[in-house]
C-alpha cells in the first residue's frame, strides 16, 4: 500500500457484477467512519445493496481501483429525485447528468480519490456532450462541501431527505 496522504493512481470504469461485493463494503466501512466522525448521512437503510445492484443493473455503478482494490464508487445517472425540481438551477435547459453516491474507502480517503472520481466524471461527460453536472450534498459532510465548492461546482438549492438537509450543487461542463 502506497503511504498515507500520497495521491492515488486511480484506474476508473464501470462496475461489472463481481465488484458489487467489494462495492458494499466499501460502503459499509465508508458509513461506519462517517458516523464516527459524526456525519450521519447514509445508515443500513440508504444505501443498500439493492440500490447499488439496481445502479449495476442500469449500467451507472461506477468503480475506482488501485492497488488491485475498489477505492471508491459512484453512479453517473440521468435520473435524479423528483426534490431536484426545487433548486434554481443556472443552466436549467441544459443536458446534464446527475453524480450520485460518491464514496471513497476510509482507507484511501484524503488522497484526493475524490477528486480524482470527479475529474473522471466530469472528463466522461464531456466526451458523452453532456452540458452540465448535477449533484446533492449532505450539509452535515464538511469535506464533501469543500471538495464540490473548490471544484466550482454553484450551490443551486436545498432539500430535505429522510436523513436531513441536503445542498444542490451544479457545473457547468
Amino acid at each position: 500500500m502506497t503511504q498515507p496522504n500520497q495521491p492515488l493512481n486511480i484506474a476508473f470504469c464501470k462496475a461489472r457484477a463481481d465488484d458489487l461485493g467489494e462495492i458494499v463494503r466499501l460502503f459499509r466501512a465508508a458509513i461506519r467512519h462517517m458516523d464516527a466522525q459524526g456525519i450521519p448521512q447514509w445508515d443500513e437503510i440508504y444505501p443498500s445493496a439493492e440500490v447499488l445492484a439496481d445502479d449495476l443493473a442500469r449500467d451507472e455503478l461506477y468503480a475506482g481501483t488501485a492497488g488491485g482494490r475498489i477505492v471508491c464508487a459512484f453512479t453517473l445517472s440521468p435520473r435524479c429525485d423528483p426534490e431536484y425540481a426545487l433548486a434554481a438551477w443556472r443552466r436549467p435547459d441544459s443536458r446534464y447528468c446527475v453524480v450520485h453516491r460518491l464514496c471513497v474507502h476510509p482507507d484511501f480517503q484524503h488522497r484526493r480519490a475524490a477528486a480524482q472520481a470527479m475529474a473522471f466524471i466530469e472528463d466522461t461527460l464531456r466526451t458523452q456532450a453532456f452540458e452540465s453536472v448535477r449533484l446533492d450534498a449532505f450539509s452535515l459532510n464538511p469535506y464533501a462541501l469543500r471538495l464540490y465548492e473548490r471544484l466550482g461546482y454553484e450551490k443551486t438549492g436545498e432539500v430535505t431527505f429522510r436523513k436531513g438537509l441536503f445542498y444542490l450543487y451544479e457545473k457547468a461542463l
